[in-house]
């Protein structure tokens, strides 16, 4: 929460030419004001980023100068102090809001909106994803008070990802992917909670100029007093304690050496030479002491230059080696007065009615379930009945689970979970795996809910699956994160007995790093190690295909779900039998081990 004054158009007189990528020479000098200015924008608000940006290859350097600065104004606009929150949080809104009608219009009149639309049309970027984080912009104008750190994470999660994955998308567009091992994903989500660390401890004192103190309430009880004494920017025996606990765990997450394994070279020594500037930045916070509280803490020049000078070496040797893809420049995809697509993708449709004309039924708000649970049973015996292929009954299936989605949205479902494929699923037949698998890459990629208020997400194990559909998976996470209709969670290489052993091995790595005292572990530390903390406990468990068993389907969660088991094989069903089994549910007593109340007239009646 930073409030850096920007440069001025008078400043890009002063810039040299020089300093903007090759590609961008000879174009409108207007956008190459506009380029500059974004630039020493950048500069200006975060030396640690510039820096970083000097070590990717000349044609990415616009693009992500134009990123940060438009991420420094927005950030800039909600710090401001000359105005109350509510005019801060405005003053956000009115910024994202001309970002739109500028994506629509191809061009702005405003010098860091302009390069920014520009980066978006030339790379091909979808900025709807930055909606949430924007909005995580606008509400940070508001006191932000953190329970434990899954809220925390959250925060950081909506505010900061979605920043970093237009940078991964770059490099995918340059031919450099940046994208992480898929076994090293919970580095990669630890070193950004490191990187978020880091900057709260950098930024301490000027935080609590405007009375911010962005730490989870969980850590801060566990030093009693240092609360009280932070916000009297008093630098107490329990405040150092705690600034030195918060920054040895920063230290800890940025240190994740493994997170750059298999990764492209110049890639690779970006990620690497931020972690050690975070950790420079770290050593600098600790030799701070009491001053924290007065000044903003920076590493010598001398720290930074033998972090920089090698690393620089090496990201100009790896790039010289890399043929990179350049764009051409952009243009909006249609006309001014229509909307571009990241426009167009901000505009979430309704499902499509059932083809009958069917409604879904009324059913009370106390007798509705959070969450539903499907095992999608008998596409194999469906097909095999009309003498085809299996494959054949996984691709009609795919038809049934877009009605279920349509019917949940319908009804107003806020959680429903799919088992697509399990772990025990990879004995079947080859080609029968490669259709399952394929179907589901396609309806990400081109399924008719892309376009819904439905946030999307997977859960399973990455090994085994294709690189293709997992790197689907995890953009249609990202893509749909801040939507909040219908949470749909797609079980894929899922079995819940290794969803329950790699939670117990998370919680016991926890306990080693000290996060958890292992004499007080209870059900609620466990679920916060799950893959999806956030995930309810299904209160509607349905299979389908005249199975009546479970099969190893989300076990932590089901534990006390109603059952419903149906004879029809998966690809006959429709919304219709979604909204059946949710009005049976609706007329079961559901008592989670207590006794039926039975009113004393009627037990005396049967005396």
């Amino acid at each position: 929460m930073r409030a850096t004054p920007h440069s001025t158009t008078a400043d890009l007189d002063a810039l040299p030419r020089r300093l903007i990528a090759r590609p961008l020479i000879g174009e409108d000098p207007a956008l190459r004001a506009a380029y500059r200015l974004c630039r020493r924008t950048t500069r200006a608000h975060d030396p640690a980023i510039h820096a970083l940006i000097q070590l990717m290859p000349a044609v990415l350097r616009p693009a992500c100068w134009a990123l940060w600065a438009a991420a420094s104004v927005l950030d800039d606009l909600a710090d401001q102090q000359d105005a109350e929150p509510a005019a801060r949080a405005a003053r956000v809104e009115a910024w994202a809001q001309a970002l739109q009608r500028d994506l629509a219009a191809g061009t702005s009149t405003d010098p860091v909106r302009h390069a920014l639309v520009d980066t978006a049309l030339r790379w091909r970027l979808d900025l709807s994803r930055l909606q949430g984080a924007m909005t995580s912009t606008r509400d940070d104008t508001r006191s932000r008070h953190f329970a434990d750190w899954a809220a925390w994470r959250a925060w950081c999660t909506e505010g900061i990802v979605p920043w970093v994955d237009q940078v991964r998308h770059l490099f995918e567009r340059a031919g450099a992917p940046m994208t992480p091992r898929l076994d090293r994903q919970e580095d990669y989500e630890r070193f950004i909670d490191g990187a978020r660390l880091t900057d709260i401890l950098t930024d301490l004192g000027s935080d609590l100029v405007q009375g911010l103190l962005l730490l989870p309430q969980e850590v801060l009880d566990a030093y009693p007093g240092a609360e009280d004494d932070l916000r009297q920017r008093r630098w107490s025996p329990a405040a150092a304690a705690l600034i030195g606990a918060m920054t040895d765990l920063a230290r800890q997450w940025t240190t994740r050496p493994a997170m750059t394994r298999g990764m492209h070279p110049g890639a690779a020594t970006v990620l690497t030479t931020s972690a050690c500037l975070l950790r420079a930045q770290l050593d600098a916070v600790d030799a701070a002491g009491p001053a924290l509280l007065e000044r903003v803490p920076r590493p010598s020049l001398v720290a930074r230059a033998r972090i920089l000078a090698p690393a620089r070496i090496r990201s100009r040797l790896a790039w010289s080696l890399t043929p990179l893809t350049a764009p051409r420049p952009g243009r909006p995809a249609v006309n001014a007065t229509g909307p571009s697509r990241a426009a167009r993708d901000t505009v979430l449709r309704p499902p499509p009615p059932h083809p009958d004309g069917a409604r879904p039924p009324q059913i009370a708000a106390d007798q509705m379930p959070s969450h539903v649970a499907i095992i999608m049973d008998g596409n194999g015996r469906w097909a095999q009945q009309r003498g085809l292929p299996r494959s054949a009954g996984h691709r009609a299936g795919t038809a049934a689970a877009h009605e279920m989605v349509y019917g949940a949205l319908e009804i107003g479902l806020r959680h429903l979970t799919l088992y697509a494929f399990s772990t025990e699923n990879w004995k079947r037949d080859t080609e029968e795996i490669a259709t399952i698998l394929e179907a589901i890459r396609r309806g990400l990629d081109e399924g008719p809910i892309r376009d819904l208020d439905v946030r999307q997400r997977w859960s399973g194990r990455v090994d085994k699956l294709p690189e293709e559909l997992v790197q689907a998976l995890m953009r249609e996470e990202r893509r749909t994160r801040a939507r909040t209709g219908l949470t749909l969670t797609v079980c894929i290489n899922y079995g819940g007995r290794d969803e329950i052993t790699r939670t117990a091995a998370a919680l016991a790595q926890a306990a080693r790093a000290g996060d958890v005292d292992p004499h007080l572990i209870d059900e609620d530390d466990f679920a916060r190690h799950l893959p999806h903390p956030d995930m309810p406990d299904v209160d509607l468990l349905w299979r389908t295909g005249n199975e009546q068993r479970t099969s190893n389907f989300l076990p932590w969660h089901a534990t006390y779900a109603e059952l419903h088991f149906t004879p029809e094989y998966w690809p006959d069903v429709d919304r219709r039998d979604l909204w059946q089994a949710i009005t049976e549910y609706s007329r079961r007593q559901r008592r989670y081990g207590a006794a039926p109340f039975v009113s004393p007239r009627c037990s005396s009646a049967r005396t």
